[in-house]
């Protein structure tokens, strides 16, 4: 009996922890992206992601940095590559145990680890990104969620012509945009 009420109370803490954790619908022109968000493990980095999220401010930007094998990056840039005006940076959060896996995103930043903003990037190398990981003496980039469903999205991102926009090599041709995103 005792070993039941144990294992009730773990089930019932690891549905809380996971029912912690905020979903986000990217809605593409590829198709929907929902992510998990970390919040239990980069609370200011999820925060920080949340808030732009709520506010609408990824609505109509685009995925503007697409590496084949590495990452597809977007958070910053409208269509017409306007960047956005953003808030405040966020403290770098890349010592939380969390690694650069495929699938995982992270926050885009500057060569100052506490720079991070609005952009972010999905990592699609199949073998994860550990060169982006925090190590005992440097700050890496900061992972704060993953992709639970439309990871066919993300490759096929990956897909898209590129190199027709000169002052934005990496960029598809045909911007991809978030259409809309917004918590689940």
């Amino acid at each position: 009996m005792t070993r039941f009420i144990l294992g009730l109370i773990l089930t019932c803490f690891s549905l809380a922890s996971v029912a912690a954790n905020p979903k986000v619908k990217f809605e593409t022109d590829l198709g929907d992206i929902v992510l998990e968000v970390f919040a239990d493990k980069a609370p200011a980095t999820a925060d920080n992601f949340l808030s732009y999220v709520d506010s609408g401010f990824y609505d109509g930007t685009i995925f503007h940095r697409v590496i084949p094998g590495f990452v597809v990056q977007g958070g910053g840039f409208t269509f017409d590559f306007t960047k956005k005006p953003v808030r405040e940076p966020v403290v770098n959060e890349s010592h939380n145990g969390l690694k650069n896996y495929y699938g995982f995103l992270s926050m885009a930043r500057t060569s100052h680890p506490d720079s991070a903003t609005s952009q972010f990037f999905i990592n699609v190398n199949v073998a994860g990104n550990a060169h982006l990981d925090a190590g005992k003496n440097k700050a890496g980039y900061a992972v704060f969620a993953k992709v639970i469903s439309g990871i066919d999205v993300v490759d096929a991102i990956t897909r898209e012509p590129r190199g027709a926009i000169r002052a934005f090599p990496e960029a598809p041709n045909t911007p991809v945009r978030i259409l809309k995103a917004r918590r689940l």
